[in-house]
């Protein structure tokens, strides 16, 4: 007999077990009206389909393998009288069917493995002393490497590299913002050389490690504050780029939220130069679907960066709910961390917030109001 990754095999000898007899086999002759999700003719539909949205309602077991299957089990189709249906696979198994090897019905779907497989790489990552190569994250979690660098920027977002380079960026913020001295900070963020790290350090925290400890005492930001059809906006930017993008009524209020987020840096009024940033940046709040092509200074915690980066990754008039966004980091239980990491963010627009919704649609949650929220995505819809 061939083994179970088979639905089909009607040229396989019939085994003794039978369907319980609750689950009739289908009678092709006299096919059951559609009454509802529940009913034998949807099922047999979603079977066809391979339907993974039926993955959680039933599984379905073929006499003549003695195998049952997930609806979205990418098997050969078998005949319809051979067919059963089971509301669980603990009631498949209780009828003398054994799962199939192809789609694995009695473990977790896919997606849940796959993301438990990223998430247990991210811990990998996250604890040790220095990044680990590649090939040596692809090993524990017992994927190839192609495969793995593949699924892993799939579910977050990012490299493992990237993800590796941002959890040390947050070590070495923790390290000085505590008060810990450069050389200090750089070795418990696993740089082997200070050349490394000082190489790093810009890209990681938008001025020089000293200036970032002090809490950026003697660092320069130039800002300015336009106005858009959505109320002022503040533009605020270091020598990396972009910093802030800050939308308001009142300049006194948006030019203190900045002060508050860089509390020693000298924060400069920007003059006639900059005043092309700050075009650029309204440009962008009055058709948020063109993006903004400026460079951007992104500062936040590991995980503010993957979420921050999951939400640059959704189309200009789509939106996603906090819990797919969670799902893609691999994190499916962290809705209200992705909440806080929107929350958090500093870049109106460039970092596009506002295509975050609550899990029914709703519209909520927006830092900048609900209504500036409902506007950009009215923008961003096609004519």
């Amino acid at each position: 007999m061939r083994s179970g990754s088979t639905a089909s095999g009607d040229d396989i000898p019939q085994t003794h077990a039978k369907p319980e007899p609750a689950m009739r086999p289908l009678d092709p002759a006299r096919p059951e009206a559609p009454s509802g999700p529940d009913s034998d003719a949807a099922r047999l539909e979603a079977v066809r389909r391979r339907d993974p949205a039926a993955d959680d309602r039933f599984v379905y077991s073929v006499r003549t393998t003695g195998v049952y299957c997930r609806p979205s089990c990418a098997a050969r189709p078998a005949r319809v009288e051979n067919i059963a249906f089971h509301a669980t696979p603990q009631a498949a198994q209780a009828a003398g069917f054994r799962p199939c090897r192809r789609c694995r019905p009695d473990e977790p779907p896919r997606a849940v493995r796959e993301a438990g497989l990223v998430a247990s790489a991210c811990r990998l990552i996250e604890q040790a002393e220095t990044p680990p190569d590649l090939a040596g994250l692809a090993q524990a979690v017992g994927l190839s490497p192609h495969h793995f660098h593949r699924l892993f920027r799939r579910i977050t977002g990012l490299t493992p590299k990237a993800y590796a380079d941002a959890q040390r960026a947050q070590r070495v913020r923790t390290e000085l913002s505590a008060g810990a001295s450069v050389t200090t900070a750089l070795y418990d963020a696993g740089f082997n050389s200070s050349g490394r790290f000082y190489a790093a350090a810009d890209g990681m925290l938008g001025m020089t490690p000293s200036r970032f400890r002090d809490g950026g005492a003697q660092a320069q930001i130039r800002y300015a504050v336009g106005d858009s059809s959505l109320g002022l906006v503040l533009a605020a930017a270091t020598d990396t780029g972009v910093c802030a993008i800050l939308l308001g009524e009142e300049t006194e209020p948006l030019v203190a939220d900045l002060r508050a987020r860089f509390p020693r840096a000298e924060l400069v009024p920007g003059d006639a130069a900059f005043e092309a940033t700050v075009t650029a940046v309204v440009q962008a709040v009055e058709q948020p679907g063109l993006g903004l092509d400026l460079p951007l200074d992104i500062r936040g915690t590991a995980f503010q960066q993957r979420v921050w980066q999951a939400l640059r990754q959704i189309p200009a008039g789509q939106t996603r709910s906090y819990g797919e966004i969670a799902a893609i980091l691999g994190a499916p239980g962290a809705q209200r961390a992705v909440a806080r990491a929107c929350a958090g963010n500093a870049l109106a627009v460039a970092i596009p917030c506002h295509r975050v919704v609550r899990g029914d649609g709703a519209l909520s949650g927006y830092r900048w109001g609900v209504a500036r929220k409902r506007a950009l995505l009215e923008r961003e819809r096609p004519a």
